[in-house]
C-alpha cells in the first residue's frame, strides 16, 4: 500500500457551474481546475480548494452511476466542514440556498455544530468551537 493516500469528495450535482458559484460565494471555494464541457455542455469535473482542502463537483450522469441526492432520495454522505465560525458560514449558505437542518449550537460534546442541506441535497455537518 502507497503512503501517501489522499481523500477527497466529489458531490454529484445536476449543474456543476451552478454548484461551483454557490460553493465560492457561501464557502469561499476557489476553483482551481475545470474540465472542458463535454457534449451536454457541463464540464466533468470542477476541483475546488477551500483553506487547505480540495473537493470536485461534477454533473449528475446516470449511465456512469453518478446519481444526484435527488436522484437517490437524499444526501448518502455528511460533508464535515470545521471552521473558526460556524454561525457565519451557515448564515452564508442559508443566505445562497441552502437551508438548515440542525441549528447551529453549542453541543453538550464540546463544540459548536449544525448541519445545512446545499440547494443541490448535500448535506454539510458545519462546526467549530463553542461560544
Amino acid at each position: 500500500m502507497s503512503a501517501a493516500i489522499d481523500i477527497l469528495a466529489r458531490v454529484i450535482v445536476p449543474d456543476p457551474d451552478r454548484a461551483s458559484a454557490f460553493y465560492r460565494d457561501a464557502l469561499g471555494a476557489e476553483q482551481v481546475f475545470r474540465a472542458p464541457p463535454g457534449d451536454d455542455g457541463r464540464p466533468a469535473v470542477v476541483d475546488h480548494r477551500v483553506g487547505g482542502s480540495f473537493f470536485r463537483v461534477s454533473p449528475a450522469v446516470a449511465s456512469w452511476g453518478w446519481l444526484s441526492p435527488s436522484d437517490l432520495g437524499g444526501s448518502p454522505v455528511l460533508l464535515e466542514i470545521e471552521v473558526d465560525d460556524p454561525d457565519a458560514v451557515g448564515e452564508r449558505m442559508v443566505a445562497h440556498g441552502a437551508e438548515v437542518v440542525v441549528p447551529i449550537e453549542n453541543r453538550p460534546y464540546g463544540k459548536r455544530s449544525g448541519r445545512v442541506r446545499d440547494p443541490f441535497g448535500h448535506l454539510w455537518i458545519i462546526t467549530g468551537e463553542p461560544r
